[in-house]
């Protein structure tokens, strides 16, 4: 399978970096073939502007969106890896988003309302959090985390099958608790 791996975190020696390498490594190692699209090493331009929008609606986009959905279009699953930042990913990644998913491309609208144009056959969130999970559980901020995601931007694209994982506390756990939680992200991309 080919594997498209959106990373977004601007320091290159975080956990969110493990988890990264931890996600491609067990993928090659299971034969599949992965890209990288690492946003902020590639200096990623994640503001939709007025001229995005009216090249997009004429189906002239920019190269750097073209290149993004070449990528898109060789990968049959996708892999985002992200810290959640005030209950939503980093902008940067929002942006690609933004620019990436556009109509005609990820969606488009029919006379029963938006389509999905997504025929990936699978998609793996992988976030990172400074809170504890109890107190997202309780509030029910863990909502928050997953709905926008898993159903307002891929299910709504047509991405039906989506494993959403979270690791809280991680500026906070031990380094046992991180290598365990690489363990569960081993396993989790080893069946995925």
């Amino acid at each position: 399978m080919n594997v498209l791996i959106v990373y977004a975190h601007p320091n290159p020696r975080s956990f969110n970096r493990a988890i990264l390498d931890v996600v491609d490594v067990t993928l090659r190692d299971r034969g599949h073939a992965t890209r990288v699209h690492d946003l902020y090493a590639m200096d990623y331009r994640a503001v939709l502007d007025g001229e995005d929008l009216i090249r997009n609606w004429r189906g002239d986009l920019p190269a750097d969106i073209r290149s993004e959905h070449e990528a898109m279009r060789w990968a049959q699953k996708l892999v985002f890896i992200y810290p959640i930042w005030w209950f939503g990913p980093p902008a940067i990644l929002k942006g690609w988003i933004d620019r990436v998913f556009s109509r005609t491309f990820a969606f488009d609208f029919g006379p029963e309302g938006m389509i999905g144009l997504l025929e990936h056959e699978k998609a793996l969130i992988l976030n990172t959090l400074g809170g504890d999970e109890a107190t997202y559980q309780h509030e029910r901020w863990h909502e928050l985390l997953v709905r926008p995601m898993v159903e307002g931007i891929l299910g709504a694209c047509g991405i039906r099958q989506v494993t959403h994982r979270a690791f809280y506390q991680v500026p906070t756990v031990s380094d046992v608790e991180r290598q365990a939680m690489l363990a569960e992200i081993r396993a989790l991309v080893t069946v995925f």
